[in-house]
């Protein structure tokens, strides 16, 4: 009988892969976990923190972080289940999904508490 792993479609694929490539694969997953609660924390942190900054940039750029620590995890685990696949079936590796949106959002809200310090 074979054995039932979560997710099937990811393991219900292929032949089982070097067990280093799928550790190295979950570290990655577990490294976007922990980014997801440092924007998580940032977010909270701003509102939280009578900081210096101009009330309606502070809540935008707050909002920013917490809007991305909410998506980074689900962007881990897209990631690691397209990696993890591709892995077993002996295909290229896949560029990572929301990448760019993640890091444009960061920008957009060092931005904004950057201005909102001046202001």
């Amino acid at each position: 009988m074979r054995q039932r792993r979560f997710p099937n479609r990811v393991y219900g694929q292929g032949t089982e892969p070097d067990p280093r490539f799928s550790l190295a694969n979950e570290r990655t997953f577990l490294a976007w976990i922990r980014t997801s609660l440092a924007l998580l924390a940032a977010g909270v942190a701003l509102e939280a923190l009578q900081l210096p900054i101009r009330e309606d940039l502070r809540a935008a750029s707050a909002g920013i972080f917490i809007a991305l620590g909410t998506l980074a995890p689900l962007t881990a685990w897209i990631g690691w289940m397209r990696t993890e696949r591709s892995m077993r079936l002996e295909r290229p590796i896949p560029a990572p999904s929301l990448a760019a949106l993640l890091s444009a959002g960061v920008i957009v809200a060092a931005l904004l508490v950057a201005v909102g310090m001046l202001l």
